[in-house]
Order: structure tokens, then C-alpha cells, then sequence
């Protein structure tokens, strides 16, 4: 009898997939608890006294309910990262684009409503530097009655890279550069399931041990949580098989090591196939820019060991290599290698003809020092720019004033275009484009255009690698290069055959990156760089996305009681 109940849902479930959709509710007691690390002690806000947070697990078109509850003395928000939220700003979480912030002693019930993704995609917290600590995974499995495009694993481990950790307090760390003008304060280390591992001092205790047993397959689910750096990562001696990223499945990609940028996510099969009497270590280092000295230049790092009955032939694990921190080749030759399967269970729906276009400069700028001196280069204070507009926080939330009709907030000028076009990657630029306009201007969008966005990098101030993330949307990159983007040529090589699916895409140093999208998710959406320092300093633009026509294209009803600013 049980076993014919089990079939016949198993049958409804292929009949309907809402029928299969189930919801799963969590409440998040946000409180500030001591934690040490690097010998010292120190208080870090969690969600429910774990760091990194707790891990949420569902199935593709789920629905989560989480209802956060703000014990701690600051204000907080969270964002569900690569989650889409049909129709549903409301529960985004940027603070001042989709809500005004939880305050301490207050509550928020949040509606994570699942669709597409499938794979990994994570929470975090979206105010001042809170990410640092408040984090964790979100575990997408095949919606019931399906399974994975790749063998079943025996087991799947979390592995939250990043988490940079400074001996000082994160928001102390931000307040000092804010006031200051000039670069945010290198951090103390970098993390591994919020360890530092055995290679920094205090930390082999801690160290994070994945145990596997030869012969079997691993999935690993990988997260760059870090706030400034992206990270190469490797297994010592152990080859990785890269099948999804961002919340959605890869054509199956062998690789050495990874590229991770900070906001990505990366779905990696380990087979244990190595001899069972080593240790091997898993490693994260820095892919950065900065000058030697603005990073953790140590190795993260945890310990692969294998479950067997032969006595170790070292108690010292085994290295892995990594690329040099800023391998420009080692990053984009992994980065841009992979593709969407584009099968009959997977298509590729990339917009073939664009509606609108949009090309945008991501720029490190310069301000006037209000002051005597600032600690920004020539005694400047730091901002940074989409098409020479750096982004001011309005003082209450754009979807707010957006859905209530609220005028004075926001205006709707952000250009398709930057202001003038220059070299954007030449050594040497005049002085005069360092000087951005401060304002809140979004981009109005018609529903269910067919888009197509160009992200330039440019060589002001300090070029860099750019994550850009977009929330409410996953996008199709279909293109990328050095220098400066041609629009003549430079579309004719897009790839429009088997273009990944991503939701943040890092823009190559002093190059370009080109994605499509149909703007069919009506609402308020922020576009950002997920270099925290970057964000905060202005590299941000919103999105609005008008309503259809139809009932089921037009932006849901707001909640009851959303957090009042």
C-alpha cells in the first residue's frame, strides 16, 4: 500500500509540478555572539549564533518562508542571492532599493519563491559589511519525481569560500575607510567554512576536514562569499568536474582549479580517486589587482582526508598549485569556458534581436576631500560610478516610492549610454573624467524587452575585475574581451549557441562583457558590483521593470507590514 501511495504521487508530481511544490519554513535570530579566530576573540552578528549561517535546502519551484527576527544592536536586510522572485520585490532584501532595514528589536517575514534555479545560490546580509559574517547556502535539488543531468553523487558538501575575516570588527573596518576616503583595510584572512585552516596561526583546530572514501563521487557546492577578492580554488592532486554555476547546470567542464568570483556559485564533481594514505588539501587564494599587501597573501585552506585503514604517509597534506593572484589569463581562460547545455531538458532562450540596448562604464572615481586632506589617491575620497553616476541611497525604498507613486525619490534618467566615450583602458587618462555625478537614477524598462547590456572596465583610478550581479533576473553571457568594446565587430563573435546562464559575471580587467536577458519579471531590481567596497561606493544602478498586461505580469501585492524606514 505505501508503496503504491509513493507511485501515485510520484505520477502526480510529473502531471503537475505545482502540485509538487512544497514550502518550507525557518526563523533567522540575527544576534551579535563572540567567535575567535587568528588567536583573538571578537563580536561578529550570525544568524542563529552559526557562522556561516545556516544552509536552506528545497526543490526547484519551492517556496521558502524565513522570518527574521533582529536581536542585534544594528540594523540588518537579506538578500537571497540568484533567487529571481517572480513578481516578488518585496522580498529581495537590498536595503533602500526593495525595503527600509529590519531595526534591532524588530521582525521580518520574508517569501523566497523558487522557479527556475536548480543548483546552488545563497543568502546573504545586504547592509554596510554584515556580509562578512551573515551568510549561508541555498541547496536547489530537482523538482520531485527528477533528478540531476550528471550521476548521482554519494554525498554533497557546502564549501563557503571567503568570508574574509578581519581581527577587527567588519562595520569598524568600513567606518574607518568611509571617513578616511581611501581603500578599505586589507583583511586578516580568508576563510573556508568559516575557518581560516592550519596555515594561519590558532587554526588548526578548526580547520574544516571533508572525509571521503575512494572510488566515490563528490558534488561540492561552492560559494564566494568573500566581500572584496575573487579566489582560485583547487583540490591537491584531484581534478574537479565544473557542472553548474549560479543556480544552473553547465555543459560538464574538467578543470585544475576554478576562478570564483565574489556573489558566484560553482557546482564541482570530486571523484576520490587518489591514493587513500595522503591528505589533501582544498586551497582558496586571492585573484586580485591591489598591490601586494591589500590581501591575504596566505592560502586558505581545508583537508580532504579518505576514510581508510592504511596509516598516513604524512600527517602534512598535500599542496595544491594555484595560479599567481593576478593570472589575468588563469581567470578568463576558466571564467568564460563555460557553456549551457543547451538540450531538450536544458534550451537555450537567449534573445536572438534586442529591443534595447544598454552600454555601461563601471569606473573607479575620484571625489573632492571635503576636508583637509582624504586618504584617497592625491588626497581625494573614493567613489566609484556606472556611466559616470555614482549611486546615493534614497531615504526611503525605491520600490516603495516606485509602487505607492511617491515623487522626489528617485529619477529615472540612469543613460543607456556613459556621458562620452574615451579610451576606457589607456594607461594614462585625463583628469577631468575622474569626477562623477552623485544622484539616485534608475532605468525604466517595458516588460518582456529583449535586452542586451555591455559592461566596460576601465583603467581610472585602478582597473579591476568587476562582478557584476543583477537581481530579480539570471542572464545569458554572450560575449567577452579585452579592450574596448566594438560594436561593429565585436557582436559578430557573440556565442548565441550555448551561452551560460549566470546571475553574476565578472567584467574582466580593462575589458568587456556582454549579456542578454527578456525583461519579463516585473518590479524594482538593483544592479551592482559585488565588490562590497565598490557597491558602497556607488557602482550601482536600479532597474524597473514595468507591468504586463497580463494578471500573472504584474508585481505582487505588498506584504502586510514591511519594515518602516
Amino acid at each position: 500500500m505505501d508503496f503504491l501511495c509513493l507511485l501515485l504521487v510520484f505520477l502526480h508530481c510529473l502531471a503537475s509540478t505545482e502540485a509538487c511544490s512544497m514550502t518550507h519554513s525557518h526563523v533567522f535570530n540575527v544576534e551579535e555572539v563572540p567567535r575567535t579566530r587568528l588567536c583573538r576573540t571578537k563580536s561578529i552578528m550570525t544568524v542563529n549564533g552559526q557562522f556561516p549561517g545556516p544552509n536552506l535546502y528545497a526543490r526547484r519551484g519551492d517556496t521558502i518562508v524565513v522570518k527574521v527576527h533582529n536581536h542585534a544592536s544594528k540594523n540588518v536586510t537579506i538578500h537571497w542571492h540568484g533567487v529571481k522572485q517572480p513578481r516578488n520585490p518585496w522580498s529581495d532584501g537590498p536595503e533602500f532599493i526593495t525595503q527600509c532595514p529590519i531595526k534591532p528589536g524588530a521582525s521580518f517575514t520574508y517569501t523566497i519563491i523558487l522557479s527556475t534555479e536548480e543548483g546552488t545560490v545563497w543568502w546573504h546580509a545586504h547592509n554596510d559589511f554584515d556580509r562578512a559574517t551573515v551568510h549561508g547556502a541555498i541547496v536547489v535539488r530537482p523538482r520531485r519525481g527528477t533528478r540531476y543531468p550528471f550521476p548521482h553523487p554519494f554525498q554533497e558538501f557546502v564549501i563557503m569560500l571567503g568570508r574574509e575575516w578581519w581581527n577587527r570588527g567588519a562595520n569598524a573596518v568600513l567606518e574607518e575607510a568611509l571617513s578616511t576616503g581611501g581603500e578599505v583595510e586589507s583583511s586578516d584572512a580568508f576563510t573556508i567554512n568559516g575557518q581560516p585552516g592550519d596555515l594561519y596561526p590558532c587554526s588548526s583546530a578548526g580547520t574544516f576536514r571533508m572525509l571521503v572514501e575512494h572510488g566515490k563521487t563528490y558534488l561540492l557546492r561552492v560559494v564566494n562569499a568573500a566581500m572584496s577578492n575573487g579566489l582560485f580554488f583547487s583540490v591537491a592532486s584531484h581534478t574537479v568536474v565544473v557542472v553548474g554555476s549560479d543556480g544552473n547546470y553547465v555543459k560538464p567542464l574538467s578543470a585544475d582549479y576554478i576562478m570564483i568570483t565574489p556573489g558566484e556559485t560553482m557546482d564541482l564533481l570530486l571523484e576520490a580517486n587518489q591514493p587513500p594514505d595522503v591528505l589533501y588539501y582544498m586551497a582558496g587564494r586571492a585573484f586580485s589587482y591591489l598591490s601586494l599587501g591589500s590581501f591575504p597573501t596566505t592560502a586558505t585552506t581545508a583537508i580532504v582526508e579518505y576514510v581508510s585503514d592504511l596509516p598516513l604517509e604524512s600527517t602534512k597534506p598535500l599542496q595544491p598549485t594555484l595560479p599567481y593572484y593576478n593570472d589575468t589569463a588563469a581567470a578568463t581562460n576558466f571564467s568564460f569556458a563555460l557553456r549551457s547545455p543547451a538540450n531538450a531538458a536544458h534550451p537555450v532562450d537567449v534573445p536572438m534581436t534586442v529591443d534595447q540596448d544598454m552600454f555601461i562604464v563601471a569606473a573607479i572615481n575620484e571625489l573632492e576631500c571635503p576636508q583637509a586632506s582624504c586618504a584617497g589617491p592625491n588626497g581625494t575620497r573614493l567613489r566609484a560610478s556606472l556611466n559616470n553616476i555614482s549611486f546615493v541611497d534614497p531615504p526611503i525604498d525605491i520600490l516603495e516610492a516606485y509602487y505607492a507613486g511617491i515623487e522626489g525619490v528617485f529619477g529615472e534618467n540612469f543613460p543607456n549610454m556613459p556621458p562620452y566615450y574615451y579610451n576606457f583602458t589607456a594607461t594614462d587618462q585625463p583628469l577631468s573624467l575622474l569626477l562623477p555625478t552623485l544622484g539616485t537614477e534608475v532605468r525604466v524598462l517595458e516588460y518582456g524587452a529583449r535586452m542586451e547590456v555591455v559592461f566596460q572596465g576601465t583603467s581610472l583610478v585602478t582597473g579591476d575585475n568587476h562582478p557584476m550581479h543583477l537581481h530579480g533576473y539570471s542572464f545569458y553571457v554572450v560575449g567577452w574581451g579585452f579592450g574596448n568594446f566594438d560594436k561593429e565587430r565585436d557582436p559578430l563573435r557573440y556565442n548565441l549557441e550555448d551561452p551560460p546562464i549566470k546571475n553574476t559575471v565578472g567584467v574582466p580587467i580593462n575589458g568587456w562583457v556582454a549579456v542578454r536577458f527578456t525583461a519579463n519579471n516585473p518590479g524594482v531590481w538593483f544592479m551592482h558590483c559585488h565588490i562590497e567596497r565598490h557597491m558602497i561606493w556607488g557602482m550601482n544602478t536600479v532597474l524597473i521593470v514595468k507591468d504586463g498586461e497580463g494578471s500573472k505580469e504584474k508585481v505582487l501585492p505588498p506584504p502586510r507590514h514591511m519594515p518602516p524606514c
